[in-house]
């Protein structure tokens, strides 16, 4: 048995191999005999995941390739080996011929290595397999290649060591790499007079049934980077989206918003009634400096979400540069917000965006301690990547809204009729305790206010955290609370809210949110906190409190805020020009 799973794995190592000629071996450590390479080799099956020669030991992070292996074998030539007794590295399912693991003297110590799986596989398969991480970017020495691993015109070799890495794959490499773009500010009049410029703007306001602008905070957040431009000589084509729509739907149709643009603006407005084709180019062409072209809704168009080629390439053959203000949109590589960047250059932040990033990005991954972040809303799972990102930088995190209550099942309180995610117990107990081993106070609301049912006109009281009757539902945090919450961050200089803590838009239940808001306005304005209102509901609960001009920082993006937030990387940001 012994006998047959040497010969085995002898004759599968020499199969690797692309020629005869072996590479040259470093001194033995000790005079006499080499040892033979599979000399006290215990029998295995399946064989080892080692080939017997040093230069043959290959290391990987990622996890095994799932698939059929390669019947292409080469010889993989690598710098010689050195043996290591205390590397971190995951234990082998079986035992290396010579004992002590062995490691490359130039690999990061940090790095979590495993053998890689499968000796006979290629690396051209691997790298196809797992592109993002491949073998040839596991080694990042400086170091320079061995002459011994130059290429040969009758054989072709991997060569692993060393590559380039991207710089985002280093820790806060991708945060620093969404905060330094290049922003609009940069562009003098020699750059802009005369030239079209194509401004991607979020304008999807809401509008009620008249098609009259309830909300004008988005067009009014775009105004400065057009601004900017007109006064430096630009014609601006303004393209946006508005809504969902599917087609062209008339009542999705950016016409209503003509007038309020124009007078924001102090310029007469021009209005396409496509954002592609032969009128748009005519009106491009007839639009004086300083002037302002806006286009019909991009959406209408399926191509648009698809980010296909031929249709940005389409909306940037009117104009010589891209600006980028529509930080709402930029989690999305659509065809105006990422496609169109590969067509025109520069391509820059808009003002607008610039501050989202310097908050989002900037503020939040180098704070001013102590740091808080306040998550509320009514589902855990909409808000696990935040936590989990959070937990990582903030000294205190505050939770509120719905969520709280699965937080209350998992640590065996009765929740009554509240709002529960049962498939996310488990998760809510992990993230206790993640923030107990980081050693950041999590802090859950001590009372709650409960109601019978959920409506506006519902009976209501306050009730212990722990003591929610059955057949009530939980619906706002309680006084006590507040309290707690309101003392935690009275020692913070920066904090980051998102989320409301309950149902504010019932009147009985939005005094947690209430206090919330008026807290952090009165820690910006006597203390000189930063504050930062992470996008979604808690910018609806501070401009209906009244208090959106007194916090640092309102974000005008839901989706790109959370998942900016949650450590992400936004497609429409990546796509710029780098600062």
């Amino acid at each position: 048995m012994v006998h047959s799973s040497i010969h085995f794995i002898r004759n599968s190592a020499i199969s690797i191999g692309a020629t005869r000629r072996r590479p040259p071996t470093s001194p033995l450590p000790h005079s006499g005999r080499r040892p033979h390479p599979f000399q006290n080799l215990p029998p295995h099956n399946p064989p080892p995941t080692f080939c017997p020669f040093q230069y043959r030991r290959i290391l990987a992070v990622d996890p095994p390739i799932r698939g059929p292996t390669t019947t292409r074998r080469r010889r993989i030539f690598l710098p010689p080996l050195q043996a290591k007794p205390h590397l971190n590295q995951t234990p082998l399912s079986h035992p290396l011929p010579s004992g002590p693991h062995l490691s490359r003297p130039h690999m990061p110590a940090s790095a979590e290595m495993r053998i890689f799986p499968f000796p006979f596989v290629s690396l051209a398969l691997y790298k196809k397999k797992n592109p993002s991480s491949c073998v040839s970017r596991l080694i990042t020495s400086q170091s320079k290649p061995s002459p011994s691993s130059s290429s040969s015109s009758r054989r072709r070799r991997f060569d692993l060591d060393p590559i380039r890495s991207d710089p985002r794959e280093e820790e806060g490499g991708e945060e620093q790499a969404m905060a330094t773009k290049r922003s609009v500010g940069t562009l003098g009049e020699a750059d802009l007079r005369g030239k079209k410029v194509f401004v991607r703007a979020d304008l999807n306001v809401p509008l009620d049934d008249a098609q009259k602008i309830t909300d004008d905070t988005r067009i009014r957040a775009s105004v400065p980077t057009v601004k900017f431009l007109l006064e430096k000589g630009a014609k601006v084509i303004l393209a946006s989206h508005l809504g969902r729509p599917k087609g062209v739907t008339p009542k999705y149709s950016l016409k209503p918003l003509v007038p309020r643009l124009s007078e924001l603006l102090g310029v007469d407005v021009v209005m396409a009634n496509d954002c592609i084709g032969e009128e748009v180019e005519k009106l491009a062409a007839a639009l004086p400096e300083g002037g302002v072209l806006l286009l019909e809704n991009v959406r209408f168009y399926k191509e648009e979400e698809k980010n296909d080629p031929e249709f940005a390439k389409k909306l940037a053959s009117v104009a010589d540069l891209y600006v980028n203000d529509a930080f709402g949109t930029a989690h999305r590589a659509h065809a105006s917000t990422e496609g169109v960047t590969k067509f025109l250059k520069p391509a820059v932040a808009g003002f607008l965006m610039q501050k989202e990033l310097d908050y989002l990005v900037g503020a939040v991954a180098n704070p001013k301690k102590p740091f808080a972040a306040i998550v509320g809303g009514s589902k855990v799972s909409t808000k696990i990547g935040v936590i989990e990102s959070l937990l990582a930088k903030v000294d205190v995190l505050i939770l509120g809204g719905g969520m709280i209550f699965t937080f209350y099942k998992a640590q065996g309180y009765a929740v009554g009729k509240s709002l529960v995610e049962e498939d996310k117990l488990e998760l809510a107990t992990s993230l206790i305790e993640k923030a107990k081993a980081k050693g950041v106070s999590l802090l859950l609301p001590t009372d709650v206010v409960v109601a019978d049912k959920f409506a506006a006109d519902a009976e209501s009281k306050t009730v212990a955290a722990s003591a929610i009757p059955d057949g009530w539902m939980g619906l706002d945090v309680g006084p006590d609370a507040i309290k707690t919450f309101s003392e935690a961050l009275d020692t913070c200089n920066t904090i980051i809210w998102n989320g409301p803590m309950g149902v504010f838009e019932f009147e009985k239940f939005a005094a947690g949110t209430d206090a919330i808001a008026k807290k952090l306005a009165d820690l910006t304005t006597t203390k000189g906190a930063t504050t930062i209102i992470g996008g979604g509901d808690s910018v609806a609960a501070v401009e209906k409190a009244g208090l959106a001009d007194k916090m640092s920082h309102i974000s005008t993006g839901g989706g790109a805020s959370l998942e900016l937030l949650e450590g992400k990387t936004l497609p429409g940001v990546l796509a710029l020009d780098e600062a």
